[in-house]
């Protein structure tokens, strides 16, 4: 395995194990039907791959340009055992996702500069995006950051609260208005705040709506605007949050925020309790945006920097 390389903990990569197992369990079920009395990996074998693939919501694209790697090995290999499948695939998808790996992007890690981190993060409402916040928070606090939320949600009460508990939680200060406020008002505080407090990080959270893309799309772009009138470069990170358990319908969200603005990094929450884990191959893979983070777990320390060899070598490990 030169290809895979340790970036986690013996405890991480545990929970990263344990996070993904009902995701292995379901696909290694379906691939053992598919090589049942199979001794050699031949056409029909293929077929059956290419639909256990789909089904385990790698997605269409991504699972065409597995199986054509698969098939070049069997064309230059000749004959290939059905008991090698599992590490003919390991090895495939490990070097597919390896193609499009963006090394500049490294978890937690955020670049020296004078002025402070500004994240904005993006999704619909109910895939963890506040969660997600309040976890990021809480890391970065622990790594000697001084952090600051913003609280530009103000279109659902719920979303402030949900935010100004986790502020409590973790200890770090927020800015919020009452609901309704203009969203952009709200980060241009933030960011004021953040200049005067010395802040290293900010995590500004937005309103999570695609029922109409116009008014998303205006409505981030504005954001952006206002924060650039404090910091030029504002923000430095787009961040959206997926919910890796609804499969192919995280595909589609993906699709819609990044044509509404410029998303940079995604963050794949809740892969634990779902059997929909493959649907972090075929969105690393698609979008050309690297995935960051993701969700394993309930804890405040659940939330992992994504390494593909790591995530390859637990789905099937």
């Amino acid at each position: 395995m030169s290809w895979f390389k340790k970036i986690l903990g013996k405890e991480s990569k545990e929970k990263l194990d344990e996070g993904l197992e009902k995701s292995k369990k379901s696909f290694f079920e379906k691939l053992s039907r598919t090589v049942a009395g199979k001794s050699r990996v031949d056409d029909e074998v293929l077929d059956d791959l290419e639909e256990v693939l789909i089904t385990s919501d790698v997605g269409v694209d991504t699972t065409l340009k597995i199986i054509k790697r698969i098939e070049e090995r069997v064309a230059r290999d000749k004959y290939l055992n059905t008991n090698e499948l599992n590490i003919i695939l390991r090895e495939e998808i490990a070097g597919l996702l390896a193609e499009n790996e963006d090394t500049s992007i490294s978890g937690y890690e955020i670049p020296q500069q004078e002025e402070p981190y500004v994240i904005m993060v993006v999704g619909v409402n109910g895939v963890g995006k506040t969660t997600t916040i309040g976890k990021l928070a809480n890391r970065f606090k622990q790594d000697g950051k001084k952090v600051l939320l913003g609280a530009a949600d103000t279109f659902r009460a719920a979303a402030v609260d949900q935010l100004v508990i986790w502020s409590e939680r973790v200890g770090v200060p927020i800015v919020k208005q009452p609901m309704g406020s203009d969203p952009a008002a709200v980060a241009f505080d933030t960011l004021q705040s953040a200049k005067s407090q010395g802040a290293d990080v900010v995590l500004i959270d937005t309103a999570g709506r695609l029922h109409n893309k116009v008014n998303l799309m205006n409505e981030l772009s504005k954001i952006k605007r206002v924060m650039q009138k404090v910091y030029p470069d504002a923000p430095h990170e787009v961040l959206l949050v997926l919910d890796g358990s609804t499969g192919q319908n995280a595909f589609e969200q993906a699709k819609q925020f990044t044509q509404a603005t410029e998303v940079t990094a995604l963050a794949v929450t809740k892969l634990d309790g779902t059997a929909k884990g493959g649907v972090v191959i075929g969105i690393s893979d698609q979008f050309k945006i690297p995935v960051k983070y993701i969700g394993v777990g309930e804890g405040v320390d659940d939330l992992q920097p994504f390494d593909k060899f790591e995530f390859v070598d637990s789905f099937f490990g």
